[in-house]
């Protein structure tokens, strides 16, 4: 979808926005286009900018007793076992549709309905399921996409749930972008297409209005900025923590891989990020708009003592030989399970992802925006520029920091920075431990949990990089992607 927006005269923003429609879509259950989205980019006319579409509380106008209701807490054995809350009232405010047609109508050279149409052609003429979906799928088909008779009638294959290469139509949901192709996003967020989604929200008993679709506004933020090795670095800023939490262990590690990843620049990276994830959980999880000022300071002294799992995201990285990067990283959660009739949308559970709600089940004030640990990135050099982000929820730190730590600072190519061994450091009720991919050879006093090969835990890096002369795209082998160069 990307290569096929620049074919036609795009640019790296229509590329990136065409790609991220396209990869939203293509994996059910990882994402859906009726979630949330981060853009940073970074134009040679320009200042970098974050465009916040990300989700936001529902419930404007509604009566207290509406609330906390209509979630159904569901356990799936993925990833080693996780709980999240699925049905209506998980549902929050999408914002994705809406920073996507603005990236569009503001930078790119596309009308909006041509940036649309590969999505809508794969909508109607169907896709084949990926081994990311599909891996997800076996764990949450059935507690979560099996309930609603509209989903299960497009995942399922009478009672056998459709697995890796088979095909998925949405020829309602064709129908649906079609119309916002023709019309503009304004008919989700204040017309007809729109009311199909809250009408069946509030029918269920969700707290999803048509009022907080109408009051939706995206933010238009300056991205937090460092530089590494000469090279400036801007990522997503506050209220998310996700690009915070990245900047922050940059700023504790830069330097120190210059020689490669030896033992005592491994060391460094897992203290950092064990700091910078201890401070995010002990002060930033419950505050309802985290404030990461702080983590800023601490980190930028550079004292590490000072400082006291989803695969419900996709990214998109696209960078031109005109000086443009674009990084977009699309959340919907785990998934509701539900799936307005007229529509063919998937919706989001961001509400119910307990991890990002540490304060609890609709405890936020209408019109909050969620916190996130997704951090899309743009780096600009003297003379080239680069796009970088992952999935991964709170893996997305380290799987970026190691990646930009190993090409900035070590020298080492784009794809061999991808490849390369990672480590993250988990924060468990038994206490924190480093998991480690076989190669990166960490020696530091925290525990390991040893994987024996990459592995998909540990993010999925996707990178543009561009000069005058020279493009280069990479993806993670960890996790299937898609690279093109046009």
């Amino acid at each position: 979808a990307g290569a096929t927006a620049a074919a036609a005269g795009g640019n790296a923003v229509d590329a990136a926005v065409a790609a991220a429609l396209a990869a939203a879509l293509t994996e059910p259950g990882v994402c859906s286009l009726a979630g949330g989205a981060f853009v940073t980019l970074d134009t040679a006319a320009t200042d970098p900018v974050t465009i916040d579409g990300y989700l936001e509380m529902p419930g404007r106008g509604l009566a207290p007793d509406e609330f906390g209701h209509a979630g159904e807490r569901v356990w799936m054995d993925y990833g080693g076992g996780m709980e999240t809350i699925v049905g209506a009232g998980s549902v929050a405010t999408p914002g994705g549709f809406k920073a996507l047609a603005e990236a569009v109508d503001r930078f790119g050279s596309l009308p909006w309905s041509e940036v649309l149409a590969p999505t809508i052609a794969l909508a109607r003429s169907g896709f084949s399921l990926s081994s990311a979906s599909g891996s997800y799928l076996v764990f949450s088909a059935e507690p979560i996409y099996g309930k609603d008779p509209r989903s299960r009638a497009v995942l399922f294959d009478g009672d056998r749930v459709k697995g890796v290469g088979d095909t998925v139509r949405l020829p309602e949901l064709a129908d649906f972008l079609e119309a916002l192709a023709d019309e503009g996003v304004d008919l989700f967020y204040r017309g007809e297409a729109g009311a199909l989604v809250t009408d069946h929200v509030r029918e269920l008993g969700g707290i999803l209005t048509r009022a907080d679709l109408s009051a939706y506004q995206t933010v238009w933020r300056s991205p937090l900025v460092t530089n590494v090795h000469g090279r400036m670095v801007a990522t997503n800023p506050g209220p998310a923590v996700g690009g915070a939490a990245l900047t922050a262990v940059l700023e504790l590690s830069k330097g120190w891989v210059a020689d490669g990843f030896t033992a005592e620049a491994a060391n460094q990276f897992a203290a950092a990020q064990h700091a910078v994830f201890a401070y995010r959980r002990d002060n930033l999880a419950h505050a309802d708009v985290p404030d990461v000022g702080e983590l800023l300071r601490r980190a930028r002294t550079g004292d590490v003592r000072a400082l006291g799992t989803s695969p419900s995201t996709v990214h998109v990285s696209t960078a031109d030989t005109e000086g443009s990067a674009v990084a977009i990283t699309f959340s919907a959660g785990y998934g509701s399970g539900t799936m307005p009739p007229g529509t063919g949308l998937w919706l989001n559970n961001s509400l119910g992802e307990i991890e990002l709600n540490a304060a609890g089940f609709h405890h936020l004030a209408p019109g909050t925006r969620l916190t996130s640990n997704m951090a899309p990135t743009v780096v600009r050099g003297q003379d080239s520029v680069m796009a970088i982000g992952s999935p991964g929820a709170d893996r997305i730190t380290s799987a970026i920091a190691a990646t930009l730590l190993g090409h900035l600072d070590a020298g080492m190519g784009l794809v061999e920075s991808i490849e390369h061994p990672r480590l993250h450091v988990e924060l468990t009720e038994e206490g924190p431990r480093v998991a480690l991919e076989d190669g990166m050879p960490y020696s530091g006093p925290l525990p390991v949990r040893r994987f024996d090969e990459p592995h998909m835990f540990f993010g999925g890096v996707s990178a543009a990089e561009s000069t005058p002369e020279s493009a280069v795209a990479a993806s993670d082998p960890r996790r299937g992607a898609g690279v093109a160069i046009a």
